[in-house]
């Protein structure tokens, strides 16, 4: 299972950008998918997961918003008033079964880089 992660890049404060995140290959269920960032020197943080509930890191919400397109296997990441401290490596992930498969499988995507300038 791949994950492909687009629409990062660079932004002044205040403004919008979003993120896309394609999951490919032989995916029979998925759970949930979302968000992590990592700033520089600091540690991975969940953004957003869009699992049964969805859920939003507390410094991001009512800016972003989370959503996902299941026939497609997409999730997607909006960020509106973006702030210079959201300026972080940007990971999606997915939570998958395989066909035949019981068990769960993390996947995680490359990172797209977002950079807010103050």
């Amino acid at each position: 299972v791949q994950l492909q992660a687009s629409g990062g890049g660079l932004v002044q404060a205040g403004g919008s950008l979003r993120l896309s995140c394609a999951a490919s290959g032989p995916i029979y269920e998925i759970n949930s998918m979302g968000w992590y960032r990592q700033a520089p020197g600091k540690k991975r943080e969940s953004v957003a997961d869009s699992g049964d509930t969805i859920e939003y890191a507390e410094s991001v919400k009512g800016r972003f918003t989370i959503s996902r397109d299941e026939s497609k296997n997409v999730v997607y990441l909006e960020m509106n008033s973006l702030k210079p401290e959201d300026t972080a490596d940007y990971f999606c992930y997915v939570k998958y079964r395989l066909y035949g498969i019981r068990r769960w499988f993390d996947g995680w995507g490359q990172g797209t880089l977002v950079t807010v300038s103050s």
